[in-house]
């Protein structure tokens, strides 16, 4: 997939599907709203979420009071649509079209939340890269919440391959830079009936070793 346009793809997807259309849509997402308050997330913390599209975590994040969130996507179409149904309370939330594998953040983030964007990378490069800057842009107490496909799960996703992951391969591909707090698989139904099965896990940050 040498010559392959990653934001061209998802660009399409966006602009010719429905928002139930696509088989990550979920109306309450339950798991990722689950962590954030068994994390205990200030209502006052500084949240980004990764690939979040059209998503529906931001219109939940809004309703319980969060003040500070920023949704990033690498489609420009799919934000449009989240802040066309968010309507005012768009003004509310930062969007940032950008591909998570190279996104450079311009502060720090309290809570780094990233359901099904981190498994669509696949190369090693764009992994490294996406978890040094993870690292960089989650403050020294703040948390990390990843959700990918797990190896029971689905080994494509909208016409693309996708890296799975378990507990441990998931734990040891962070270990470098994030500790894990909790892991779980949680079974998803797509809109078309079918289950997709992900592996859930929450980390905290490690401290730098001074040089």
């Amino acid at each position: 997939m040498e010559n392959f346009d990653r934001k061209k793809h998802w660009e399409d997807i966006y602009q010719s599907k429905q928002l139930n259309e696509v088989s990550w849509f979920q109306p309450t997402p339950k798991i990722s709203l689950d962590f954030i308050k068994q994390l205990n997330v200030p209502k006052s913390a500084k949240i980004i979420d990764i690939g979040g599209g059209d998503s529906f975590l931001v219109d939940h994040l809004l309703g319980m009071g969060y003040q500070d969130i920023t949704v990033l996507d690498i489609s420009e179409s799919a934000l449009t649509r989240a802040r066309k149904r968010l309507g005012t309370l768009a003004d509310k939330v930062k969007w940032i079209v950008a591909d998570a594998a190279t996104f450079v953040a311009a502060g720090q983030y309290d809570f780094w939340h990233d359901r099904a964007a981190f498994h669509f990378l696949t190369e090693e490069q764009d992994i490294a890269s996406y978890l040094e800057n993870a690292q960089r842009s989650i403050k020294p107490d703040g948390r990390l919440v990843l959700g990918t496909f797990s190896e029971q799960g689905p080994q494509k996703c909208s016409g693309i391959e996708i890296k799975q992951y378990s507990e441990s391969t998931m734990t040891a591909r962070l270990r470098k830079f994030f500790e894990k707090i909790k892991c779980i698989t949680v079974d998803h139904k797509t809109p078309f009936d079918t289950i997709q099965n992900f592996t859930f896990c929450s980390f905290r940050k490690l401290p730098i070793d001074p040089i």
